[in-house]
């Protein structure tokens, strides 16, 4: 049987971590298994489901790399199908209309837990005669339930093993608030037969949902499909994740700047590990190595301090050419039309960016040199006026590098001659604050190289101006 697995995420509220992480593996595993990925809108809540956060759903998935191989599936266009199913049920008797109140719901509850025994619908509904349904259904009252089996269900899941559940204890579930509108785990049967799909991977939020799709597979005489539950997202204390991160927008991590690679390798190492335990991951090495056997039963750990580590190696590994690209909304324009000094201050700076929103504030000073206090300009208890004859005698020196062998290598060359005799700190500390204006920045010869000569030396003469002063 080919490979088909489905994502199907309702556009209830903003995409969420958990959802992008089952994304993640769903679209693993079919790719590694060379099938097929599929992505299901489930609108069918008319009320909730709102067209931005479809928007936001695909926006997301896109930028992490995830696309469907296939037309999108919308719960919401397929009402005609879920009716043609639910007649074959109600007609086979394997499903009936209840009319009981929520009152009458609640009371037989509360009766049952009282006498220890677990909540579930009595059936009363059952046996009404077939006038009363017609009459009740002409008023527009009525939802239709499933007539439970009293059996056995089993399944084997790909991450937990097997499982069993006491249909019996399930009761008579609510499948659709009439033929137009299913409800969820009558929907999802349905649409997985007809798109055929083979594997179903989602969170253990949804394990106790499988026992009751499959005796609706069974009853509607479709193939049984294979599950796997991933473990839970935790927070950093082993807790439930708090609503802080459950209820944040996965794309609010791209306007924080950070990089869809390290997003895609953070939530994978959420519940599933590499053979080696490496933890900076490629897309493309995840893929080499994914396995459902992988996949632990014990909830993943949300670390964001993990998360901006791996964000800071994944901006350290890219090109400058493809940080350029990534950087265009965190920057100024005018800084682009230099491309040469954009490209060196992006591969000087790279090592100490955690988030692209950093770099405007960590490199800024390459492109507009910002006003310092001169007091900036004294390394430790130096006295200003050796401060203002080491400056001027590295200037002296710099001044004598030819413009074409201005690079860090030659400059850092021409500096030792000077911290030799100088002292480095005495040297380098006000060589660097005169080029950046900044307590901390790259070295000073780094930022010379991609400053060039003519605008290194005018700004060191500044700084001597500020120091007489």
């Amino acid at each position: 049987m080919p490979v088909r697995v489905r994502f199907a995420p309702s556009p209830t509220g903003p995409f969420s971590l958990g959802n992008a992480r089952t994304a993640i593996f769903a679209w693993l595993f079919a790719k590694k298994e060379g099938g097929k990925f599929l992505i299901r809108i489930e609108d069918t809540d008319k009320e909730r489901s709102k067209k931005e956060y479809e928007e936001g759903i695909l926006k997301t998935l896109e930028w992490l790399g995830i696309v469907s191989d296939e037309p999108i599936v919308r719960q919401s266009e397929r009402s005609a199908i879920y009716e043609t199913y639910l007649k074959k049920l109600l007609e086979e008797k394997k499903a009936y209309y209840c009319f009981c109140t929520s009152e009458e719901l609640e009371a037989e509850r509360q009766a049952q837990l009282s006498q220890g025994f677990p909540p579930r619908y009595s059936g009363k509904c059952k046996s009404l005669s077939s006038d009363v349904v017609a009459e009740k259904i002409k008023k527009g009252e009525g939802v239709i339930r499933f007539r439970m089996s009293e059996t056995t269900i089993s399944f084997q899941d790909a991450v937990h093993g097997k499982a069993s559940f006491d249909a019996s204890l399930l009761g008579d579930i609510i499948i659709a608030k009439g033929l137009r509108e299913p409800l969820y785990n009558y929907a999802v049967v349905v649409d997985d037969y007809e798109m055929k799909v083979s594997h179903v991977i989602r969170g253990d939020d949804h394990f106790s949902n499988t026992p009751k799709q499959i005796a609706i597979q069974d009853a509607l005489g479709f193939p049984h499909v294979h599950y796997a539950h991933l473990p839970l997202i935790l927070g950093p204390d082993h807790k439930k994740l708090s609503k802080r991160y459950l209820d944040a927008s996965m794309y609010e991590y791209k306007t924080a700047g950070y990089l869809a690679s390290a997003v895609f390798n953070f939530l994978a190492l959420l519940g599933w590990h590499p053979e080696k335990d490496r933890e900076v991951l490629t897309v493309k090495e995840i893929l080499e190595e994914f396995s459902l056997k992988r996949v632990q039963k014990s909830g993943g750990i949300f670390n964001p301090e993990k998360l901006e580590w791996l964000n800071s190696q994944h901006i350290k590994n890219t090109s400058a050419e493809t940080l350029i690209g990534l950087l265009e909304p965190f920057i100024p324009p005018a800084w682009a039309t230099n491309k040469e000094l954009l490209r060196n201050v992006v591969e000087i700076e790279k090592e100490r960016v955690k988030h692209l929103s950093d770099f405007q504030d960590i490199a800024g000073f390459f492109f507009e040199l910002s006003e310092y206090k001169k007091e900036l300009l004294i390394w430790n208890d130096t006295p200003v006026s050796a401060i203002l004859d080491n400056l001027g005698f590295a200037l002296s020196v710099i001044r004598e590098i030819p413009p074409h062998e201005f690079k860090k290598e030659t400059i850092e060359r021409y500096l030792m001659t000077v911290t030799e005799k100088r002292g480095r700190g005495e040297v380098l500390w006000p060589l660097r604050v005169a080029l950046s204006g900044k307590e901390a920045s790259p070295g000073p010869a780094e930022i010379m190289e991609a400053l060039g000569k003519e605008e290194s030396v005018k700004r060191i003469e500044f700084a001597l101006q500020k120091i007489a002063s």
